[in-house]
C-alpha cells in the first residue's frame, strides 16, 4: 500500500530501510531521467553518514558502452538506447567487486566525451552502501540487496521530459510493459508530482 511522504523525508526513510540490511549493501535507484534518480542517490549520503554507513555513488551513464557501439544506428534509436548500459562492466567493476575485493570503480567512461575517466578502484568499508543510480537498471540480472524504483506514469513522463530527451520515452513505455520494474523493486516511489511522492516498501 502506498503512503504519502514529503520529498524531504523520503531520503531519511530510505536510509533507515538500507541501514536495516547487514554488511555491505548494493542499492539501485532506478528511474527515468525526469525522476532525477541521481539527485535522490545524492540525498541519501548524509542520512546514511549519520547512521554510520559510508555511501559510494555510481552514476549508471558512466558505464555506458562505447559511443561506436551505442550510436551505431543513430543518436535517437530506441532499440539501441535500451542497451546503452554496459551491464557486464558495471557488474564486474562495481557490484561484484564490492563483494569479492571490497573495492568499487566509481566510473568507467565519461558519457559526454566518451573517454576513459581513468579512475582506479577505491576500497570500501565492510558496512558501506554502494548506490547505482540511473534508468533501466532492473530486470537485467544486476545484483542488488535493495532496489528502489521511481515510478512515473507515461503522461507525467511526457510532461516532465525535456524536448531533447523525448525520443527516449518509448523506451520507458517498453520497460514498464516488459520488465515491470514496479513489481521487481523492493521500494517503489510514485513520483508523478515532484512535490507529492507516494511510497510503498515491501
Amino acid at each position: 500500500m502506498y503512503r504519502a511522504i514529503s520529498p524531504t523525508a523520503l531520503a531519511d526513510v530510505l536510509a533507515e530501510r538500507i541501514d536495516g540490511l547487514p554488511g555491505m549493501v548494493r542499492v539501485a535507484i532506478d528511474g527515468p531521467p525526469c525522476a532525477e534518480p541521481h539527485a535522490l542517490a545524492a540525498a541519501l549520503t548524509e542520512p546514511l553518514r549519520v547512521l554510520g554507513r559510508p555511501a559510494h555513488l555510481v552514476r549508471a551513464e558512466t558505464f555506458w558502452r562505447d559511443a561506436s557501439v551505442r550510436l551505431e544506428y543513430g543518436r535517437e534509436d530506441v532499440d539501441s538506447y535500451l542497451g546503452w548500459l554496459d551491464a557486464g562492466a558495471l557488474r564486474r567493476e562495481v557490484l561484484d567487486a564490492a563483494v569479492s575485493s571490497g573495492t568499487v570503480l566509481a566510473s568507467l567512461r565519461d558519457p559526454v566525451t566518451d573517454r576513459s575517466t581513468h579512475e582506479s578502484p577505491r576500497p570500501i568499508a565492510p558496512n558501506a552502501v554502494v548506490i547505482v543510480s540511473g534508468p533501466l537498471l532492473l530486470g537485467i540480472g544486476l545484483p542488488f540487496e535493495l532496489a528502489v524504483h521511481l515510478a512515473i506514469s507515461p503522461a507525467a513522463r511526457v510532461r516532465r521530459t525535456a524536448t531533447e530527451g523525448a525520443w527516449t520515452l518509448p523506451a520507458f513505455d517498453r520497460y514498464d510493459a516488459g520488465v515491470a520494474p514496479s513489481e521487481l523493486a523492493d521500494v517503489v516511489v510514485r513520483w508523478d508530482d515532484p512535490v507529492r511522492p507516494a511510497l510503498m516498501v515491501r
